[in-house]
């Protein structure tokens, strides 16, 4: 039986229920087993839809189709085919009775009114996928890749991909599960949830694209314009006189520092969200001086709950931290063990940000960054773990959006205006909560370098548009070794053409001794890194570092302009090449460049040693940034000169 409404198509085959909806520019599907639909939204904003067209079966039609915005969905009896201007976008896969293979499969978890799902669609020779978030691959088409839909420490899913065969798919269901881009078949699992749930586009350019899925899932907030300088980090400023000192060294130096950054264990115990006076007894006095060079301040939070903490009461009682569903709630052990705050039950999202408010708000800081946001859990027992909405096995992978809309409604309700949240994870809808995601704890190697690249592009067409890496890497970097200082160098050349330009990391060698060798709390006890300030690592590099900088602070003009056209149409700021020339066919295959905004084309050096590289200029009129001239080009690789105190860039001339 088929109905219809204004808006949508409803289709009932004996138990199974398929509603099909125009929904912004895109369709969406939901489909139960039995009963009711459940109305959560969960990425998707209310957005009513544009041109909607419905045909129920007639005499010259057998087949039932909705059109939104010149995408059509049509009911082949009981499955969608999905097409534009009368070609075939893709469909779900024929059911093979013989084998019992379905498109829509749903397995029952015995005594609740939950399943395991999966979808499944049809593959196609040569079809390129893009998009879905970060994982610690080189593959930049994802083609051929088994993903799994779980959040980790440096794998970030985000389940929105985009086809060279011109539409949008995105996965709207936070559950636990994976994603298979087979060459036969293209197969979706959620490992338990309580409907199938997608939403798809589709335009004549993928700019289009991205411009309707952001559209109905959220666009990024305003990049302020007092942050895109650098910003100074490292693991970790131990004390208050530690950290001025670098601020200090900076401003001696003449050199503007935007931000500089306060990392874990400047607390007692975590989940107090607080300084520890012993080596940080006056935020006032610092926060202050900071003010004067003009300097903003930012803190790391963890979402982690130590036992003894001051806040564990409380938070405990009111029923504000993930439980378990049977054995230990002590989900992570690193300098105690610790429970996780749940950020998505509503109240405990409001109790947090007036702690932090109280704590960190008093003395004028706004700029909070949100570390271990997946959460990292010490072991991934997803399966147990619960949260306020639900059981993590259903709605684990929306916890860092939730986790960065704590933070950012606290500063909406104090009246902080310019928001920017540094925060380690991401999901769908994450950027209107002011986020700027980095890419976690990654090594410090050229080969992770390259797969960062391609890590960022995918992150943009994924929605996630103000995505950054640790400069240099976080982990294995030793601040004597020479291969260290050219990876270091080649990334920060990188890093000045991103949202924004940032120094962190975990610095070898790690031969500092703790504050307080018989601590066992506070900042006293933890080990920290080697100096990690654009003047660790000899004169050389550091004019290098100076020079990228002045180059940066010359384009700032153009960053926020390209920042603005983010916010206004959901295209990323690293650009993958196919989004600025889609009809260029070497655009959709070269992974190692992109364009910055809509004028700059970007080419890391990757490689050590390497003094030079091919470059791919799609045609059009290009000036190299090093002022050896222009190149008139019909589409074609170039090879590009790279010393170590330059970068390929090439403007593109209009």
């Amino acid at each position: 039986m088929i109905k219809r409404t204004d808006t949508a198509l409803i289709l009932t085959n004996v138990h199974e229920t398929i509603r099909i909806q125009a929904w912004g520019r895109g369709i969406r599907v939901c489909t139960v087993p039995f009963g009711q639909i459940p109305e959560e939204n969960w990425a998707l904003d209310e957005v009513e839809p544009k041109n909607v067209k419905i045909e129920l079966p007639s005499e010259q039609n057998r087949h039932a189709y909705i059109e939104n915005d010149g995408l059509r969905c049509t009911i082949l009896w009981n499955r969608l085919s999905f097409s534009k201007d009368g070609n075939i976008l893709f469909e779900e896969m024929p059911s093979r009775s013989h084998l019992n293979l379905k498109c829509r499969d749903y397995a029952p978890i015995l005594g609740t009114n939950d399943f395991e799902v999966k979808v499944r669609f049809t593959a196609y020779d040569g079809e390129k996928i893009h998009g879905m978030g970060q994982y610690l691959t080189a593959n930049y088409d994802l083609k051929g890749c088994n993903l799994e839909l779980a959040q980790r420490n440096a794998q970030i899913s985000v389940p929105f991909f985009m086809s060279n065969r011109g539409y949008g798919f995105l996965w709207n269901n936070p559950a636990i599960g994976s994603v298979s881009f087979a060459d036969n078949v293209t197969e979706w699992t959620a490992r338990s949830t309580k409907k199938i749930d997608y939403w798809v586009c589709a335009a004549d350019e993928p700019a289009q694209i991205m411009e309707k899925y952001t559209e109905v899932t959220g666009r990024a907030t305003e990049l302020p314009e007092s942050l895109l300088g650098l910003w100074q980090c490292k693991l970790r400023y131990r004390t208050q006189e530690e950290l001025l000192s670098v601020a200090r060294e900076y401003h001696r130096r003449g050199i503007k520092l935007d931000v500089i950054v306060i990392d874990f264990f400047h607390w007692i115990y975590q989940g107090d969200w607080d300084f520890d006076p012993e080596y940080w007894p006056d935020p006032q006095a610092m926060v202050d001086e900071l003010k004067s060079y003009g300097t903003r301040l930012m803190v790391s939070v963890w979402p982690t709950v130590d036992v003894r903490s001051k806040n564990f009461g409380a938070l405990y009682n009111n029923g504000y931290l993930v439980s378990s569903d049977r054995g230990n709630h002590i989900m992570f052990d690193f300098g105690g063990q610790s429970y996780f705050f749940d950020a998505t039950n509503p109240d405990g999202r409001e109790f947090a940000a007036d702690i932090l408010k109280k704590n960190y708000g008093q003395y004028g800081i706004d700029m909070f960054w949100l570390d271990v946001a997946e959460p990292e859990y010490s072991f991934y027992d997803r399966d147990l773990h619960r949260y306020y909405i639900g059981p993590e096995l259903q709605v684990g992978n929306f916890y860092p959006r939730n986790y960065t809309q704590t933070v950012y409604e606290g500063l909406k309700k104090n009246g902080t205006e310019d928001i920017l949240t540094l925060v380690r994870c991401a999901w769908v809808g994450t950027p209107k909560y002011g986020a700027l995601v980095w890419s976690g704890d990654i090594d410090c190697t050229f080969s992770q370098m390259k797969r960062q690249i391609t890590n960022g592009l995918n992150m943009g067409i994924a929605g996630i548009p103000y995505w950054i890496s640790d400069t240099g890497g976080f982990e294995g970097g030793n601040i004597h070794d020479p291969m260290f200082k050219e990876l270091l160098v080649r990334w920060y050349q990188w890093a000045a053409f991103m949202p924004i330009l940032r120094m962190h990391g975990d610095r070898g060698p790690h031969d500092i001794e703790p504050l307080d060798k018989g601590a066992t709390k506070g900042g006293g006890f933890c080990h920290t890194g080697s100096p990690n300030e654009i003047w660790s690592y000899g004169e050389e590099n550091y004019e290098i570092f100076v020079k990228y900088l002045k180059i940066r602070e010359g384009m700032k003009e153009y960053i926020k302009a390209s920042a603005k056209q983010t916010q206004e149409s959901g295209i990323p700021m690293m650009r993958a090449m196919f989004l600025e020339f889609p009809n260029d066919a070497t655009a959709w295959e070269v992974k190692d460049q992109y364009m910055f905004g809509s004028d700059y084309l970007v080419a890391p050096v990757t490689d050590y040693r390497a003094r030079q590289r091919d470059v791919y200029l799609p045609e059009g009129k290009w000036e190299a940034m090093d002022g050896s001239g222009m190149i008139e080009s019909k589409g074609e690789y170039v090879t590009a000169n790279a010393p170590i105190d330059y970068m390929p860039v090439y403007r593109k001339v209009k």
